[in-house]
């Protein structure tokens, strides 16, 4: 019986065999569905093969010239299998990739392959996106109203040169002195008071790096390239090795990656631009020890007389990222999205609720400060967060 099953076994493979050969022979594969292949490509390949060039492995493009369709079906199926049948091409691969083993695939149908391959030999489509115009994009304004604010004191100005030079009336002299002097202290206050706050301030950085395509189209969490947030005072500049975890396979960006303002070889450019940085060779796939500093310029920045700590907000608060900075998972270029004043602080300290659940200590002093002040839930400001030394030590 077991011999019988082992016989229908080898039957039915050599019958898959024969038609995946008999497809091959007869150029049947050009029917396959090329964009079923992609993605295919794309789920079991795309991490380490390119079609028109090296990465992790060789380039696939128009892989069938290059090799027996036969034998790429046992090595996308089970290379090591293939390399211990002594097959000499699948030992010489081996070798030159220095040992790395690729997966193996025996999930994929015949009819996987087939696609899979009719996508590797396909002809690149071109994208003609530089001869397509872009339609120019309306920007929405908001009408301003600062022109009424300009007429009004224009008009006050001419009411008190009116007073000084032609009215004899001793009362409204003073009067205009003395309005004239708080006006005067308003606007150099106001003025003061604007110095240092940055709100909407967008420095040109070195690399176009881009916060909406990691941390928006591929929800890269912030943490994993400002890791120190969670543990430290500073959130921290991700080093270019943290970059390289992933641009070492991203040697180039998707054709959808593209904007309207910035091209697919734009971006590209700037991949390479960490590439220099970290000293990577791309073709050879190797580091060559000749770094170079990336000088980012930094955007948000506290006085120094000013305490403020990322872990005490990200950790114990829990303090979403966006809070203080903004949709970054919508920014292409990162700008200060707060005003990060004093005042605009304290506002967060009196609304923030403090959470109780799980914290036996700050049970015991809600309990108590809840009586003082009346309230169900108790605020940071009613906590300690408007106290002087807290920020200011």
């Amino acid at each position: 019986m077991k011999s019988v099953q082992k016989h229908s076994q080898t039957l039915r493979l050599g019958v898959s065999s024969l038609i995946f050969f008999l497809l091959i022979t007869f150029n049947l594969s050009a029917q396959g569905d090329v964009k079923a292949g992609k993605s295919l490509f794309n789920a079991n390949c795309a991490a380490c093969h390119k079609l028109d060039k090296k990465l992790v492995g060789p380039a696939l493009g128009k892989i069938s010239e290059r090799r027996e369709l036969p034998w790429l079906k046992a090595w996308i199926r089970n290379n090591n299998a293939l390399r211990a049948s002594g097959d000499a091409d699948a030992i010489a691969i081996y070798e030159e990739y220095n040992g790395a083993a690729m997966s193996a695939f025996p999930q994929l149908s015949d009819a996987d392959l087939v696609n899979l391959i009719a996508y590797m030999d396909a002809d690149p489509v071109k994208k003609m996106g530089a001869a397509v115009a872009q339609a120019p994009v309306e920007e929405k304004s908001e009408a301003s109203t600062d022109w009424i604010s300009y007429i009004v004191t224009l008009i006050l100005l001419c009411i008190i040169l009116w007073i000084y030079f032609k009215s004899t009336n001793g009362f409204l002299k003073i009067a205009a002195t003395i309005f004239l002097l708080f006006l005067t202290a308003y606007v150099v206050f106001s003025t003061l008071l604007g110095v240092g706050v940055d709100e909407g301030y967008q420095p040109v950085q070195p690399i176009a790096f881009s916060h909406k395509i990691h941390a928006g189209d591929n929800k890269i969490d912030c943490q994993y390239c400002h890791s120190s947030a969670k543990h430290s005072k500073h959130s921290g500049i991700p080093s270019v090795n943290v970059c390289m975890n992933c641009h070492k396979n991203i040697a180039e960006v998707s054709e959808e990656t593209a904007t309207p303002e910035y091209s697919k070889a734009f971006y590209d450019n700037e991949i390479q631009k960490i590439y220099k940085a970290a000293g990577w060779d791309a073709e050879n796939l190797e580091y060559t020890g000749e770094t170079e500093p990336i000088k980012w310029v930094r955007i948000h920045n506290l006085p120094d007389f000013a305490y403020f700590n990322h872990s005490q907000h990200v950790t114990v608060g829990g303090v979403k990222c966006q809070k203080c900075h903004g949709p970054v998972e919508e920014m292409h270029e990162v700008y200060q999205h707060a005003p990060l004043t004093m005042g605009w602080c304290i506002d967060c300290h009196k609304e923030t609720k403090v959470k109780m659940d799980g914290n036996g200590y700050y049970k015991n002093i809600h309990e108590e400060l809840s009586k003082k002040y009346g309230v169900d839930k108790v605020t940071v400001a009613q906590m300690g967060g408007k106290e002087c030394g807290k920020c200011h030590y």
